[in-house]
């Protein structure tokens, strides 16, 4: 089970009831952020989740609204007598930009592991997330993230009763785990069946829309994706600064046949969003309009991959 949490959803500014945007995943004890805009640690604490076990954040790009809120939660996490390295990752100059920022917040009792991209696409794993991190179109290099829990198939009593594999072998072997036993080998290919379905959630925010994004969040459990403007008089302000309308993020989660979309990342102007819903639903019914402090449970089902 993946827990999500919209922690904040403007974007520009923070609004009353309203934080900079970042996104916060938990998972088997781990807990992964993507972005952290000012507010966040505010959020994080209104909603109850702790900054302690973050042992990744990921960032689309270092505009003030997506990493003014870095340095008080490192202090935060360092108060908080954390000593376990942290890994970050975004796109290139993130060393440079996060030690600018370090200048209020010298001095942390754990490391930090940077991880610059430079490709188009790259994929990483960090503690049970399968991260795949894709180029998208904004005025400065950005990213958008993937994150998937994959699944392994179902543990096949049978067949390893079948091939004679001793009992005290199955629990490694169901972990995925190949063993060695009294001089023979015995693989998790033996007795585990084809991959089942994972947990896939998409998040995106800052560019115009792009074939990226439609390929990376393909069947996704859920896609959180920018909605800057909803008036259709904006659609050229939302061209000339690459950012997204409600419409266009509706049209790329038909397309990626994703199951829900969260919308975020609202312009400072916009205000009662809820009456444009009925017209982007027409496009994808699974639409919603992101909230801070949002959550969802996405859970296994037993379908195969």
């Amino acid at each position: 089970m993946l827990d999500v949490c919209l922690l904040g959803t403007a974007g520009m500014m923070p609004l009353p009831n309203r934080w900079l945007t970042a996104l916060m995943a938990r998972y088997n004890g781990s807990s992964l952020l993507i972005d952290c805009g000012e507010g966040t640690q505010i959020a994080m604490r209104e909603k109850g989740w702790s900054a302690k076990p973050i042992d990744t954040i990921c960032f689309t790009h270092y505009h003030a609204d997506h990493i003014s809120g870095l340095p008080g939660l490192l202090l935060t996490m360092g108060n908080a007598e954390r000593t376990e390295p942290l890994t970050m990752i975004g796109p290139k100059g993130l060393e440079r930009v996060v030690s600018a920022l370090r200048a209020i917040a010298p001095e942390l009792p754990f490391e930090i592991r940077y991880v610059e991209l430079g490709q188009s696409r790259e994929r990483l794993e960090r503690n049970g997330y399968h991260i795949t991190a894709f180029k998208v179109n904004h005025n400065v290099a950005c990213y958008g993230y993937t994150i998937e829990i994959p699944r392994a198939g179902q543990f096949q009593v049978a067949r390893a009763e079948s091939l004679g594999i001793p009992k005290n072998c199955w629990s490694k072997l169901q972990k995925g785990e190949t063993v060695e036993l009294d001089g023979k080998e015995y693989t998790p290919q033996m007795v585990l069946g084809a991959p089942r379905k994972g947990i896939k959630l998409t998040y995106c925010t800052d560019t115009r829309p792009t074939p990226a994004i439609t390929e990376n969040a393909k069947d996704a459990d859920l896609l959180i994706i920018e909605g800057m403007y909803a008036e259709k008089e904006k659609a050229a302000k939302a061209r000339q600064y690459k950012h997204m309308t409600f419409y266009e993020a509706a049209e790329i989660a038909r397309d990626a046949d994703a199951a829900k979309m969260w919308l975020t990342h609202f312009s400072p102007s916009l205000v009662h969003a809820e009456q444009y819903m009925e017209e982007v639903r027409k496009i994808f019914p699974g639409a919603e309009l992101g909230k801070d402090a949002k959550t969802i449970e996405l859970d296994f089902c037993d379908s195969p991959a």
